[in-house]
Parts: structure tokens; C-alpha cells; sequence
């Protein structure tokens, strides 16, 4: 059920309940009328009570179906327990039996809980009281309308309530999807910058090697050119691979191409990885973190050598990346790093980059193994 369907339900049968009770005090006031008790001035009266709670609960229940209270709060409930209460001096037969069920229902929407529910039991016992007194002692009619007062409120109470916690489900679901959509869009991006970032890398240096080689070694810079040609047609692939959310990748495949990668820049790279399984959350984050990795290596050092080790140690998967030729000043946290952090963390892990001595950097991350 949506906010708009639950908030037309509680209007329709609040109104119904209001109706009926206002059905029941006119049919009341006529037969005092009939019977040649009631005056003018007692007119006067039962017209201006009817009006006055007609009024100030129609205003109750539409700023408890918005969640707020009246304007004039708390004026409006005195006046509504006034004209229900102090009738009964006027009016005969028990004007308050009539109406008290309307009071209950806006004192549970309008006050706390700690102050509602011993109110309402207050009216729900001064109603039986009353009505035991009016008819001599008449359990069945006592228990009758003692009950009315209780039930009656607690159902308004119930439908404003439903129709609140309908309108606040359809926000907390709009806000849901607004997280989705960012969250998707987070991962986008973070994939863009992750997987693209190595590869457009790689195809600017492989392009500058090739310029340099097509005079004095034009098989070697058509060799370049083919290989840069390749690393263009994995891009696309990734760009694809993120337009769908799927990326699988292998920490093995990963280190392949990153010595690759660093070779052709004139890195040497040493790699030593344990041989060990690894839950395919955890190796694609140990993955992740060669990619970037290399394409800081390549994108903010002077590096000539470097290396890439894994290790395992009580459950736990230790990934290094270290390099010489950093940096005299830490290399900043930026984006590719906090989405490394970000992989890591939901694999379980945790990621470090701090530089080494010898003016080295070293990029550390470990996982669940």
C-alpha cells in the first residue's frame, strides 16, 4: 500500500467514525427535543459544541495525517475536551458519551505516549461511571460505551499511525534507491579510473616508445604499435565490462601484465607470489591493488625497480608493491587509492601506502585468505 492510498483509507474511515457519532448526537439531541427537554438556549449549545468538535478534530486528525500538530495547539484540544466535557451540563442524556471516542482519538495523535494512554483511560473510566449512574446500573451499556471510548480512539490512532509509517516507507524507499543510484555511480567511476587508468598508461608510453623507435628500429616500433593496438582493445573491453558491472580478474593475469607494462617502461620488476588459493573476493582485490599499484608506479615515480610479492600468514592474504624512484614528498591519497580502500574494505581488508627509506614507496594491502 502507498503513502497516498494509506492516507486516503485513514480519511475515508475516520470520516465514516465521525459521521456516525455526529449521526448519533443529532439523533440524540432530537429525541431530547421530541420530549420537550431541550430549550433554546440548549440549542445554542448543542449547535455550538457540535461545531466546535467538528471543527477541532477534522483539525487534529489532518495535522496528525501530516505529522505535525495544529497551528493553534494546544488551544484546539482544550476546546475540543471543553465542548465534549462541559456539555454535560446543559445537554441531557450524557453528551459526552457521544463525542468522548473523538477526544480519545485526538489525544493519542496530538499528545505522548506517556501522557495519551492515561488520558484516554481517564475518559474511558469517567464514561463507564457515567453511563452506570445514568441507567441505574446497566453493566451491558456501561461495558458498551466504556469500551467505545477505548476502541474507538485507538483505531483513529491506528490510521493515522498507518498512513505516517506508509509515507515514511515510500521516503526511506526513494531514499534507498537515490543510495543505489549513487552507489552505482560510485562504482562506475572508481571502475573507469581503476581499470582505464593502466591501460590508457600503458598506451601513452607505448606510443612515445614507438616515436622513438620508428627511425632506427622500424620493426621494433611496429612491434610496439601492435601491442599498443592490443592494450586500446582491452580498454574497450573494460569500458564494457563496467557498463555491464562485470569484471572478473586473476591476481596471476594482473601481475602478468603489469611486469609486462613495466618492462617496456624500462622497470625491472622482480615478483614472488605465494601459492595459495584465495576466495575470489580477496584475489581480485589483491588484483585491483597490482593495477594500481603499477599505475602509480608509472604515472608518479622515476622508478627502476620494483617489486610485487603475496603472502599468507593466518588467514590473512599480505599483498607489497614497492618501488624505488618516489617521490622526495608521500604521494597524496587520491582517487585511485581511496577506491583501492574502498575494494579492500569490502573484501574484508585494508590498504596502506606509506614511503620507504631510500626514497622508496611502498603500497600494502591485506585481505581475508
Amino acid at each position: 500500500m502507498t503513502s497516498e492510498s494509506a492516507r486516503r483509507l485513514a480519511i475515508i474511515v475516520i470520516t465514516t467514525i465521525s459521521a456516525c457519532y455526529t449521526v448519533m448526537a443529532v439523533v440524540l439531541y432530537l429525541w431530547s427535543a421530541y420530549l420537550v427537554i431541550v430549550t433554546v438556549p440548549m440549542s445554542l449549545w448543542a449547535m455550538a459544541a457540535g461545531g466546535c468538535i467538528g471543527v477541532t478534530h477534522y483539525l487534529h486528525v489532518r495535522a496528525g495525517l501530516r505529522g505535525r500538530r495544529p497551528p493553534l495547539f494546544p488551544l484546539t484540544l482544550v476546546m475540543q475536551t471543553a465542548a465534549t466535557y462541559l456539555t454535560d451540563f446543559v445537554l441531557p442524556y450524557g453528551w459526552s458519551a457521544v463525542v468522548s471516542p473523538l477526544l480519545a482519538g485526538s489525544l493519542l495523535i496530538l499528545l505522548p505516549p506517556r501522557a495519551a494512554w492515561p488520558l484516554v483511560g481517564l475518559a474511558t473510566a469517567f464514561q463507564g461511571w457515567q453511563i452506570y449512574v445514568a441507567t441505574s446500573g446497566h453493566l451491558a451499556l456501561t461495558f458498551f460505551y466504556a469500551v467505545t471510548v477505548f476502541s474507538t480512539g485507538v483505531m483513529i490512532y491506528a490510521l493515522v499511525r498507518s498512513a505516517l509509517m506508509a509515507k515514511e516507507l515510500d521516503q526511506a524507499k526513494a531514499e534507498l534507491a537515490e543510495a543505489a543510484v549513487l552507489k552505482e555511480r560510485l562504482r562506475i567511476s572508481r571502475d573507469l579510473h581503476d581499470g582505464l587508468g593502466r591501460s590508457l598508461t600503458a598506451i601513452a608510453l607505448k606510443g612515445d616508445l614507438a616515436a622513438r623507435l620508428v627511425e632506427r628500429d622500424p620493426l621494433a616500433a611496429r612491434t610496439e604499435v601492435g601491442e599498443l593496438v592490443q592494450v586500446a582493445r582491452e580498454a574497450v573491453q573494460d569500458v564494457r565490462h563496467v557498463a555491464r558491472g562485470f569484471r572478473q580478474m586473476s591476481l596471476s593475469g594482473e601481475v602478468e601484465r603489469a611486469t609486462a607494462l613495466l618492462a617496456a617502461s624500462g622497470v625491472d620488476c622482480q615478483v614472488n607470489l605465494a601459492a595459495a588459493a584465495l576466495p575470489r573476493p580477496s584475489e581480485e582485490a589483491l588484483a585491483w591493488g597490482v593495477r594500481e599499484g603499477v599505475t602509480n608506479i608509472l604515472r608518479h615515480s622515476r622508478a627502476t625497480t620494483c617489486s610485487i610479492s603475496t603472502s599468507v600468514r593466518a588467514g590473512t592474504a599480505r599483498l607489497e608493491v614497492v618501488n624505488d624512484g618516489a617521490p622526495g614528498s608521500p604521494m597524496s591519497r587520491g582517487n585511485g587509492l581511496t577506491g583501492l580502500s574502498e575494494r579492500a574494505s569490502q573484501a574484508g581488508g585494508t590498504v596502506t601506502a606509506e614511503p620507504t627509506e631510500a626514497n622508496g614507496f611502498r603500497l600494502t594491502m591485506e585481505v581475508p585468505a
